[in-house]
């Protein structure tokens, strides 16, 4: 059945495999998933340890629906202590991977240690192997992937690799599978760097059976046609995830110039001009939206490169930030960070941040042996990314991350960076957007987009369907309001966002099939209904909101395991001090308030039951069954 996978332990110095079941006890408490992964990596990991030393856990894993008639039910977690961070080290990626996992026999994997040499693992049908990888050691993504391919003699086996940067220990290396799946964000590609493991192969063909597969597939055909309806979906579907710059650049929630514009005047990087070089679309497992477009660069050094995307990340980080307008920029820029393994969104960030400080005289051209990192230079963007990967001159500081980085530069080179809790925030200006600007500052893996962020709050919903929406699974009476400018129940909004993320990622189906970047797409009543239909698994919704409020809450223990406080989950002082100083009349002129912001924080720790300090309070543990935590169940 689709709960029988089983979990494996991989020693990579010993050489040790053991598998086990997973208890249905802990499918309640934690489905699978991140859920799951936030247990093991609380319950596997000591306080303190160096997260690219051999004590640290890499932990890869397929959700609860992987592989079933779920629609979109591909994605793979991937967590371990963060090496940018020192936190939550947590990220999500979509392609064929966790299906071939769950295929293959498993679920989860906790692989520890160091291997003495580099190696890759071998799963195929139940059994487990590791093997040489000094071979493949040094390639990059795709060519990893294509060498273990021939080498097992099998065009089906699905990879997830780390690539040179992983391997350079760039601390927001990635994980990839695929040309474009990316784990980015928290450095997972540098924990499997630091533990010499090149790959993670898989082949199944085990069958996963369907507990009610003529109610399951029916109501996947209602979910999907339920996604279809809905105009996100129908945009998606030709333009991918680029389509949500043409708004948020013409509104003026965009950094540009690092944090010094929010806007980028022009439009060379608009999404039309991904029909220049595109011929077709593809998608992820069970997946109908098809949001990548197969591109061919046809200009510069790399014409004739194929790759996939970009997405709206990548019109930010090789756009918008460095102030570049060229659409060329944004494809090779894409092509590069998903061949070196690498955050398009960290690397990004981090050329804007080097690119204010050389504006302002704190890097000179001796820093930059001779390169002129201004604003709108194409090929200084592009020598950059090489340089991080290959961590050479100071492309060797700017892989150690904000904190790291600006500590060995110095010269008040912080306060021009624009992070969270050691993550630099996607390029996104959320000075005239409250409820995003909490999001940020919360997240529990540092500044982020896809742990909390309510985008629906842009969309200037009436209150009775904000109060339908932000009052399910579980009730709020609290204030609600449609203009994304205010401050009043933005708190509830991010709260119930986590919520969804945190068991949409437990159940591993996408994101864009759930209430993200659109009000009218699933959320915990459907996530009831493909649990049962698909698993036989019975939970109520406010069941799955309770199983994504205890992952969260074991996430915040690590968090605080690992000294993060209260001051933590707060923003960089350029966001209250410094004004928008474009856009639109509604984004134009804006900055947070001080003491708005700390009551929103305050609030947003009482919907949690947490204390004034953001620490879970005895009686929430015990409510969510962690009383007891770290309990080694597992």
């Amino acid at each position: 059945m689709a709960l029988n996978r089983k979990i494996a332990y991989i020693n990579l110095s010993t050489g040790e495999i053991e598998t086990a079941p997973i208890p249905l006890e802990m499918r309640k408490l934690y489905l699978g998933g991140r859920g799951m992964d936030m247990y093991l990596l609380y319950n596997h990991t000591k306080q303190g340890i160096d997260p690219l030393g051999p004590d640290n856990v890499l932990l890869v894993s397929a959700g609860v629906l992987g592989a079933t008639l779920a629609s979109a039910s591909a994605r793979t977690h991937v967590a371990a202590k963060s090496p940018l961070t020192g936190f939550v080290g947590s990220t999500n990626m979509g392609g064929f991977f966790a299906p071939e996992l769950r295929w293959a026999g498993f679920d989860h994997l906790v692989i520890k240690s160091k291997a003495k040499k580099p190696v890759y693992l071998w799963i195929n049908d139940g059994e487990i192997e590791i093997r040489d990888a000094s071979h493949i050691w040094g390639q990059g993504v795709f060519d990893t992937q294509e060498s273990i391919r021939q080498e097992l003699g099998d065009e089906e086996v699905k990879v997830m690799c780390c690539g040179p940067a992983g391997e350079n220990l760039v601390r927001f290396a990635n994980v990839m599978t695929g040309l474009k799946n990316a784990g980015g964000r928290s450095g997972m590609g540098a924990v499997m760097g630091s533990k010499n493991l090149k790959a993670i192969a898989v082949r199944g063909t085990m069958d996963i059976e369907i507990k009610h597969p003529e109610q399951a597939l029916e109501y996947d055909e209602q979910m999907i046609a339920k996604v279809n309806r809905t105009k996100f979906a129908q945009i998606m579907q030709k333009w991918g995830t680029m389509f949500i710059y043409g708004v948020t650049n013409s509104t003026g929630l965009v950094r540009c110039q690092n944090f010094q514009l929010n806007q980028l005047v022009g439009g060379d990087i608009e999404c039309e001009y991904i029909e220049d070089v595109s011929f077709g679309t593809e998608g992820c497992f069970g997946c109908v939206i098809h949001c990548r477009h197969k591109y061919i660069i046809k200009e510069g050094p790399y014409a004739g490169v194929y790759n996939q995307g970009p997405e709206y990340t990548s019109q930010g980080a090789f756009g918008m930030e460095v102030g570049c307008n060229n659409f060329n920029t944004v494809l090779v820029g894409n092509h590069l960070v998903n061949t070196y393994g690498m955050d398009t969104l960290e690397t990004g960030s981090m050329i804007a941040w080097a690119m204010e400080l050389y504006e302002k005289g704190i890097l000179t051209d001796k820093d930059t042996d001779g390169l002129k990192l201004e604003w709108g230079n194409d090929e200084a963007v592009i020598e950059m990314v090489h340089r991080i990967a290959e961590r050479k001159g100071l492309g060797d500081i700017l892989a150690e991350g904000p904190l790291r980085a600006a500590e060995k530069i110095g010269q008040d080179s912080l306060k021009y960076n624009i992070q969270v809790k050691g993550m630099s925030n996607l390029h996104s200006d959320e000075r005239p957007t409250p409820a995003l600007a909490l999001g940020i500052a919360t997240g529990s893996r540092g500044s982020d987009h896809l742990r909390s962020r309510p985008a629906i709050d842009l969309y200037h919903l009436p209150e009775p369907v904000l109060r339908k929406i932000y009052g399910n699974p579980t009730p709020y009476d609290g204030p609600l309001t449609s203009e994304y400018t205010d401050y009043e129940g933005k708190p509830r909004q991010v709260q119930w966002q986590e919520m969804v993320y945190e068991a949409v990622d437990c159940l591993g189906i996408c994101k864009y099939h759930t209430v993200f970047l659109s009000p009218n797409l699933l959320s915990f009543d459907e996530f009831s209904k493909l649990l049962y239909y698909n698993t036989g698994l019975e939970m109520t919704p406010p069941e799955i909101w309770e199983v994504a409020d205890r992952a969260y809450t074991v996430e915040r223990l690590f968090n605080i395991r690992e000294g993060l406080t209260r001051e933590h989950d707060w923003l960089v002082d350029r966001y209250f001090d410094e004004p928008t100083p474009v856009g639109l009349p509604v984004a134009r002129g804006k900055k947070l308030d001080r003491e708005k912001f700390k009551k929103m924080i305050d609030e947003y720790y009482e919907l949690h039951d947490w204390d004034e300090n953001g620490v879970p309070r005895p009686e929430t543990l015990e409510k969510l069954g962690l009383d007891k935590e770290p309990s080694h169940k597992l």
